[in-house]
This record gives structure tokens, sequence and C-alpha cells, in this order.
């Protein structure tokens, strides 16, 4: 172990010799080294291409760690330095040849203090730096002449205010100015706000000084041209001038400036002839150009540089204001590494030192990011403020006032304010005498004050001249004269306390040079399409930001804000007349769903829960969501404003299914069905009525009514559809909000315009099962087969074709009234034979249609059973037993799944069935049946089908297949007589629900609304896997709040606005490649980032 005093010397010497050749202070990139590092070395934020750094720099000294030093520094505590000086581990019993480097293994071996001698040891980084400022001192900073040439009166500094005779001058000249720096500006064009002490002279002559007068402090009447000053660097014409030439050049030879001062001879040689014999090693003379007579230790002369550099004497308290006397190691513990005052604002190292802000800032400035105690690598934006119980110690200590008439004991947290009151009370005492109140502009009433942005640059700096001398005030004393950091910063809290994050965000990003980041709206589209969580996203944000060291994703405050304006309750809208028994509150988000709740209800069951949108907040949402489409549309038929006053009629598509079981089950245990029901709408159409036509025009049709995308939900419950009390309870309210907007009209402002519109409610998108619910009809397997018609299983398989459509809404609610009344005083089955099947009360209007989804699943449910048959020759045996079908069945699965490589299902689903419903599904199933009769009428029913399924499949049959829709009838009549006659065994006196509404119904419905395909359930359907992979991504304790954040999230993914925003950054992979390879874009917009392909989550 090494003793402390010990440890104190090695941290004192191991920064000396580390920070001589970190960094030149001429380069132009003082920030980090890796700048300069060879491009197969570099990597984002590792300490090893640091390290490996400094293998390839032979010309620097810093101390590269060896692997024989590996074992030294496990054994010191963490404030040692790596590499101590070699006089200190010998007094510590260690070996001498654990001190490596660089010129080690150049040399052979060889230490640098065995080769040029310990008395060499001192920082001469810091003695380059002060001797810099030295003669940047005796320089001018407008003309560049030594100030000892400039006769006639003293210099002036150039950050100082003006004093009374300047003042004086200049007002009387009209200018007003307050500080140097303001006349230099007006009068040399040069702003000297941010002049560094290590760069920039402080002073200017006095010829310069008459220039600015005679200028009037507006303009410079003489050629004085403004040098322009460089950082101090190896090939610095200050401190190593070019040597003369004795070649005349015309002109007479200028006299060089003054060189850095050099040791006599004498003194060299005593000064190496005493580090040599190590008597005062490590001491050298305070001034080199004189004659070394008074020396001073290694340590008090680098103490003086640095002071010299930081220049925070008059701002950081002195250590002697401390009342009581403190142990040398807490002293030092309390004071600044760099400066040794009291630490001001304090902030700790990667390393844990502690320094002043404005002192490190200073220091890092003029010699690189380091650490002045033990040369590690101090990064600036590593720099974190210490722990509050070492704050709360520091603060707690004691001061007395340096003030003679005062002497009052304060805490170091009240002196700033203690002081300030002795200031208030000295400038009360000088303002009394003070001649130049005279000039002061003063307010004498007349006209208002205009706004600050309303006024001119004149007039602005006029009225901002006491905030600009304050700023620039708190900008000196605590972040090193960085006047534009602290305004940035300013204007970055304003924009936070105004809750304007986005723009907070981008000037954060400009503020730390990461560049600008994605749109929010494309995160959030990234967000939602890849299914991220909260933690998911975060964790990426914070990995791209930290490898890139940009921001190219955006915070998730940020993406919540994004996503206000496209979820529901965020834009104001209107109902004329106002809708009934509906509030008139436009900001509704979700609501709980069970709220509709009737209080003749007993109680709703214990895991019943549902949330939802309100059903007209939901449109309106929709709609703001498709003003882009909608604009679009009027510009391309020509419409201008004046022409739609008519009105916009807006055509509602509605579906409604139940997912199924939807529990996670995890583990072995009983597994409980967990049924959940999804009520959602699809905005199918746009269109406006023009003034003075009776004709209507659509601006608007929505491309892919089928899709996942365009299926907005409005409601989500765990809820069983075939409980039928609690479906109409949870779904009572949606269908008087329902009713009551088909009686209004919404005023929305579309296009910056207010506009009307109204709804047309169309609920095609439901299966066989909700029908029947939804319409109080009986269950699927009752004698009445149709939701269309009246007609019976045994009609309707004797006649095949012909039917018509006889239901409706409010036939179904009539019946119901005498099903319930039986006013005729009927028995059961003559009373079910007059209503027809219904058996309960219907709660919602559907529109008399078929399901064009689950017609094909239905029929292709027959089908597979039909192919099951003619493999067993059904025909010919009618009471198969029940090990015969399941051996027919496992040969067809066989055969296609060898033919097809079509797997067996459990249950008939959609892509199952379009596979199933082919030729080669066919022609595989013809080859297990024996007859070859019977293989033809297999082969001519499945192309009688394969003909007609397009004309209830297509969006618009029409356009898309115009000769099987005239064809359809005839196609119909045969596929009919072949069921009749060659599978007269499996269709005799009965058929499924769906085979008879494609026979008897199809042709009537296109007719009426001119597409079936368009108004199928298929979006809502492809919204089951959503749900769960929604509730997978948002996985939380409650369900309540689970359930609010798939339907949130449901939501934003049908955005249309989301969407296009994806569609532009689909196939550009920019934004990733910045993450791997940062390099600086010019244009924002060209940043793009494919989701599905780019990332794997």
């Amino acid at each position: 172990m090494i003793p402390s005093y010990q440890q104190n010397t090695v941290l004192r010497r191991s920064w000396i010799s580390g920070s001589s050749d970190i960094m030149e202070v001429g380069s132009s990139q003082t920030e980090t080294p890796r700048l300069s590092v060879p491009d197969e070395l570099q990597h984002p934020y590792s300490k090893f291409s640091d390290w490996k750094f400094k293998l390839f720099r032979v010309k620097s000294m810093e101390k590269a760690p060896l692997p024989a030093d590996a074992q030294l520094v496990k054994h010191l505590p963490p404030q040692v330095a790596l590499s101590p000086p070699p006089a200190k581990v010998e007094a510590a019993g260690l070996d001498k040849g654990h001190a490596g480097s660089v010129m080690r293994l150049c040399l052979g071996g060889k230490t640098k203090e065995s080769v040029e001698g310990a008395g060499r040891h001192v920082d001469l980084k810091l003695l380059e730096i002060d001797t810099h400022m030295n003669h940047l001192r005796s320089l001018c900073r407008l003309c560049g002449l030594p100030l000892h040439k400039a006769k006639g009166g003293p210099e002036r500094e150039v950050q100082a205010v003006l004093d009374d005779a300047s003042r004086n001058s200049l007002r009387r000249m009209g200018c007003k100015a307050s500080s140097w720096p303001e006349v230099i500006m007006k009068v040399f064009k040069v702003d000297v706000a941010g002049d560094m002490e290590t760069i920039h002279p402080p002073f200017f002559c006095h010829l310069c000084w008459k220039a600015a007068i005679r200028g009037g402090g507006f303009c410079c009447f003489s050629g004085i041209r403004v040098p322009q000053w460089r950082p101090h660097s190896n090939l610095c014409q200050l401190c190593s001038p070019r040597k003369t030439s004795f070649k005349r050049k015309g002109r007479k030879r200028c006299k060089s400036p003054r060189a850095a001062p050099h040791l006599a001879k004498r003194i060299k040689s005593d000064h190496h002839d005493r580090s040599g014999v190590g008597v005062n090693r490590g001491c050298r003379p305070v001034d080199q150009a004189a004659v070394g007579r008074t020396w001073l230790r290694s340590g008090f002369q680098r103490a003086l540089w640095v002071k010299n550099i930081t220049c925070c004497k008059n701002i950081h308290l002195s250590s002697s204001l401390l009342l009581e006397d403190l142990p040398a190691d807490f002293l030092r513990a309390i004071t600044c590494q760099v400066c040794d005052h009291l630490l001001a604002d304090p902030v700790q190292s990667p390393c844990k030192h502690l320094f002043c802000r404005t002192c490190i800032l200073k220091y890092n400035r003029a010699l690189g990011p380091h650490c002045p105690a033990c040369t590690l690598p101090c990064p600036l934006s590593e720099l974190t403020s210490p722990n509050k119980a070492f704050l709360g110690v520091l603060h707690s200590l004691i001061l007395q006032c340096p003030e003679q008439a005062c002497r009052e004991q304060v805490r170091l947290d009240a002196f700033r304010d203690h002081t300030l009151g002795h200031c208030e009370n000295d400038e009360e005492g000088l303002a009394k005498g003070q001649p130049f109140d005279s000039y002061l502009p003063v307010n004498r009433g007349g006209r208002p004050r205009q706004h600050l942005l309303s006024l001119t640059r004149r007039a602005q700096k006029h009225r901002l001249k006491e905030l600009k001398t304050h700023v620039k005030m708190f900008a000196e004393k605590e972040e090193g004269g960085d006047v534009k950091s602290v305004c940035l910063t300013l204007f970055l809290l304003a924009l936070r306390a105004g809750n304007e994050h986005r723009q907070a965000d981008e000037l954060e990003a400009m503020m730390q040079g990461r560049g600008f980041s994605l749109h929010p709206a494309v995160c959030l589209a990234i967000r939602v399409n890849t299914f991220l969580s909260c933690s998911q996203y975060h964790k990426m944000y914070r990995t791209v930001k930290a490898t890139s060291g940009r921001q190219i994703f955006q915070p998730l405050h940020t993406l919540r804000n994004a996503e206000k304006e496209l979820l529901p309750g965020f834009h104001p809208f209107e109902w004329q007349p106002a809708l009934k028994n509906v509030s008139s509150a436009t900001e509704v988000g979700i609501i709980d769903g069970l709220s509709g709740w009737m209080a003749t209800v007993d109680d709703s069951p214990a895991d019943t829960i549902a949330r939802r949108f309100r059903y007209d907040v939901a449109l309106v949402a929709a709609l703001k969501d498709l003003e882009e489409d909608i604009m679009e549309g009027l510009r391309e038929n020509g419409l201008e404003d004046c022409a739609c006053t008519g009105g916009f009629s807006v055509v509602i598509k509605e579906s409604c299914d139940g997912m199924g079981d939807v529990s996670e089950k995890h583990g072995g245990g009983p597994t409980v069905p967990e049924k959940a029901v999804r009520f959602s709408f699809t905005v199918m159409s746009v269109s406006v009525q023009l003034e003075g036509r009776g004709e209507q025009i659509t601006v608007f049709r929505e491309p892919k009514p089928n899709s996942e995308l365009s299926c907005k939900p409005l409601c989500l419950m765990f809820v069983d559809e075939s409980d039928h009390e609690t479906l109409t309870a949870v779904l009572g309210p949606v269908v008087a909000e329902r009713n009551a907007m088909k009686e209004s009209r919404l005023i929305l402002s579309i296009g910056g315009l207010l506009r009307s519109f109204r709804f047309h409610f169309r609920g095609t998108g439901y299966d066989e099962k909700m029908v029947r619910e939804m319409e109080g009809l009986e269950a699927s397997g009752s004698t009445y087969i149709c939701t269309l018609c009246d007609s019976t299983r045994a009609e309707a398989s004797q006649n095949m074709v012909l039917h018509s459509i006889t239901r409706s809404h409010d036939e179904n609610l009539e019946r119901y009234e005498i099903w319930r009344t039986n006013p005729y005083s009927e028995s059961a089955e003559e009373l079910r034979d007059r209503v027809k099947g219904v058996s309960a009360k219907p709660f919602m209007e559907t529109q008399p249609t078929m399901d064009a989804l689950h017609c094909d699943i239905g029929n292709a449910t027959e089908f597979y059973k039909i192919f099951q048959d003619e493999i067993g020759e059904v025909h010919l045996n009618s009471n198969p037993s029940r090990e015969e079908r399941r051996c027919w069945r496992s040969a067809l699965d066989k055969q296609l799944r060898k033919k097809l490589k079509l797997k067996p299902v459990m249950r008939m689903n959609g892509n199952y069935a379009r596979r199933l419903m082919t030729r080669e599904a066919v022609d595989a199933v013809c080859e297990l049946v024996p007859s070859d009769e019977r293989r033809q009428a297999l082969k001519e029913l499945m192309e009688l089908y394969l003909q007609m399924k397009p004309v209830w499949r297509s969006t618009c049959p029409v356009q898309e297949c115009p000769d099987q829709l005239c064809r359809y009838s005839f196609n119909s009549q045969r596929f009919a007589e072949l069921l009749s006659s060659t599978f007269k065994h499996r269709y005799d006196g009965k058929i499924t629900n769906y085979l008879h509404k494609t026979l008897a119904h199809v042709p009537e419905i296109i007719e009426r609304d001119g597409s079936i395909g368009a108004w199928a359930s298929e979006g809502n359907e492809s919204g089951n896997k959503l749900f769960r992979r929604f509730r997978k991504m948002n996985a939380r304790q409650s369900k309540s709040f689970e359930l609010e954040d798939i339907l949130k999230h449901h939501w934003l993914y049908t955005s249309k606005y989301l969407q296009k925003f994806m569609e532009a950054h689909k196939n550009s992979a920019k934004a990733m490649q910045a993450t791997i390879d940062p390099v600086e874009t010019q244009d924002d917009g060209e940043i793009a980032l494919d989701p599905m392909e780019s990332m794997d989550f």
C-alpha cells in the first residue's frame, strides 16, 4: 500500500506529466482525440480506442498502460494516477520499471525521465500556454501591434465597460453603447464577445481607441485591418518565430516579435546538475527570463499558470474565508482541483475528481478534454453533478464575510445573497453622485410600447440592453463567456415551459450537434407498425442515440403529443341540431363501455370489461384523418368551395364479430376461455351534393375496404358474443348515438372551412351468427334457414334459386311484438310459424346482405364434406359408420398435404378456404375418387363455383368481372341442378345457409348495392390477429388499462396519416444507415426508414 502523502504526490505529478502532449491547442478539433484516429480504429464511446490512439502518436509523451502496469493499477486507489513518476515509485518500494510510456517502447526500455532528466518533468504544455498568453497580453487585439509602440495613452480592456471619458465622448456623437464589445462590433465589425484568453489578446491600443472615438462609435475612418488570431500550436509564430533571412527583398526587414525566453547556459547547467543530483527536484524559477535566483516548486508554478488561464480570482471564493481550521484532506476535497478555490457549481468527472464548472470548461478549452488531476479522458458531456450528501456538506460550510464593517458568519449557500446586499448598498451610495443620469432614456408616456418583434433591430437592442448585460455577466461568471449557449438554453427552457416539446427537441438537437431527427409521425408509425411497447421503443431510442451520437428517433413524450392529434377527442365540432341524449362535449377520449348500463340491469358480470370511443367523436377523428384525401378529391373533380354548399354524404360500413378465445394460456392448468368482441367501422365513401344538380360526385372512395388498415375500432369488450343480454347492454349506447346522428348533420372544419356532413350507416360486416344475435333471430340451425327471406330449409332445398329478400329490421321488430304479446292466442308452433323465427328483440339494424368472407368459408366447409363423401362413395352407401368417415377424412388430408402442402386444420379459416377452392385441389381429390362419372361431376361443380365466386368476392363486379356477372344466373341454375341430381343423397330436403344465399340472393343484392365483397367483414376479421399482437405489446396488470392501450394503438394502426408517412419512408434506409454510420445530412426530409426490413425486434 502507498502512504496517503505519497498518493497525493503521485496524484499531483501524474497529471503534470500526462497532460503535456495530450492535445495540441492549435488543432481545429479540440473536443476528442478520436477525430484524428484512422478509420479502422474508430468506434463510438470506446475507451480502448482512446488508449490505442496513444500507440499511434509517437510524438506524444502521454503514458499508456502496459501489461506490467495491470498488477499495479489494481492495488492503487481510484484517485491515484495510472503511471506514477519513478521517484515516488522508488519511495514506495516499487520497481522503477513499472512506469512505462510510448517512448519507453521506442528507446528500448528507457523512460522519458531517465533520458531527459527529472528536471523536465514539469508540465511543458502549461508553460507553452502561459508564454503564449504573455505574448498576447503585449499585443493589440484590433491591429496586432505591440502595446508599447502605441504611445499617447493607456491601453483598454476589450471586455470592459466604457470608462467615463469614452462614454461622454460617444454620447455626444449619438452612440449609447455601454461596453467596448458593442463599440468594437459597430466600428471594426468584429465580435469580441466570444474571445478566449488563450487565443485573443485582452487589450487594445490607444491608436485603435482614437479610431473608435473619431468614428463616433459607428464607423472607422482609419485603415486598420484586424488580424485573424489562431490558437497556439507547435508552429505558432508568436512563440516560435521564423528565422530572419539575410537576403534583401527590396524593403526594410521588420524586427521579429519577441520569442519565448530561454535559460542562460550557466543556469541550464546548474539546473541539470541540481536535477541530476536530486536536491531541488521539481523546482523551477518563477521567471525564466530573469537569472534563476528565486526558485519555486513546480506545483506552485503550475497553479499560477492554471489560475492565469481560468481568471476566477474575482469570481470564486478563497478557502481562507473558512472560519474553522479544517483538515488538509477535507480542505482538498472541497476545493477545485484547477483553481484551488472553494467549489462553485461543482461538477464531477468520470474519474471522481471535483472541479468548478467554469474552471474545467476553460481548462478543457485550453488543454483539451482531460482531467487535470489524473490526465484520464474527461469529455464535457460526461461531467455529472456530485452526490447530494456531499453538496449538503459543502453548502453547510461557514464563511466569514470579508466586509470590514460586517464580519458576519454566513453559510456557503447563503453567502451570495449576503454579499448582494452589500453591493446594493454600495450602488445606492454611488448613484447619488452619478453624473450621467441625464443621458439615460426616460419614458415620458405618449404612445404605448410596441411589441418587441415589431421594432427595428436597433430599437430591439436598445430595449434589451439591460438583459443583454445581465446575460453576459452570467455567461462570464458561470459558463466561461459562452453567451450563445446561455441564450439558447433560455429559449429552450421557455419552449419546455410552454409544452412546445417538438420545437424544443429540434433546438436541443441543434445545440448538441446531433442534427435533426425523424418526424414524430414517422417514429410513431414505426412504433405502431412494428408493435413496439413503450419500454422497447425507449430502449431502441437510447441505443440509437448512444451508438450514433445523434437523436434519430423522437423520445416517448414527443410521440404521445403526436398521438393526441390522431386520437378521437382532439378536434372541435358541432352537430345541428344537437344530438339527442348525447353530450355536446368534444374533448372525449376513451370511455367505459359499461357506462350505458341502465339502472334496471342488476349487476354486470365481474369479467365484463368494455372500452370504447364515443361514436360521433370517432367519426370526426376519422374524417380529419381523411382531410387530405377529401381535399385532393375536390381538386381532381375541379370543385370549388362555392359549389359544395349542399354538404357531404358519408357512407359508413359497420362490422362486429367475436374474436373467440383471446386468453393468454401460460402453464398446463385448465384454460378458462376469455371471449372478446370488437365493433368497428369503415369510411367507405365521401360524396358531395352540387348546387342545382341532383347527382352526387364521389370525392373519396376507400381503395381497400376489406383491409385491416381501413377498419377503425370503436368498441372492445371482453364479452361472449352468444351472451345476448350483455351484448345488447354494451352496444345499446352505440345504437343510441347512431340513431341520433341519422337525424342531424355534422359541422366540421375541413380544408380551413366549415363543412356539413350527413352519415349513412350500413351494418353489413356481420357473420351469420352475429346477424341472428342483432336481429333477434333463432340460431343458425333453425328451421328458418335464411336471414334475408322467410324460407324454411325444406323450401330452400326444393327451390334453390328463385327467392327474394323479404326480411327487414322494422319487420323483425313487428314480429317480435307479436311473439311477445301473442295477440291471436296461438299455440307455440303456430306463433313460431307466424313470426318466421324471431325469438328476441332486435337491437341493432343490419343491412340485408350476405358476408362474402364467411360465405366463402361456409361453402368451402361444405365442399370439404363433399370431397369426403365422394372418396367413400356415399351415394352407394347411405349409412357409413363413424370410423369409415374418419378414414375418408384422413385420406383426404394426406392427399391435400402431399399435393398442395395444405396442412389440416381443426376449424375452417379463410386461408385454408382459398387454397381448397381451386382446380388443383379438385384434381388432387379426383385421384382418390374411383368413379370417372363422379370425377367429372365434381370438376364441373367446382368450375361453376369458381365462375360464380368473383361476383360476390370482388369489390366492383361490374368493372372487374362483367362476364361472370352476366352468366351468374345460368351458372347458379346449373349448380342447383347438379346438387339436386348428382348429389341428391346429400341435399335431399336440406341445404346449408350460405349455399342458399349464394344461389338465391346474390344477383338481387348486387343489383341493389352494386357489390358484396366491398361490404364484407374481412377487415374486421383481419383485426383479430392485431388484437392479440397489441395485447402482447401492451401487457399491463389491469385488463382495463390493457384494453385502453389496445384500442388506442389499434386506432393509430389504421390512421391514414401515419400510413402515408410509412409509404413515403418505405424504400429508404438512410435513417438506419445514420444509426450505424452517423453522417451529417443536408436535408432532413431525405431521412427515411423501413421498419419491417431494416429492424428485427
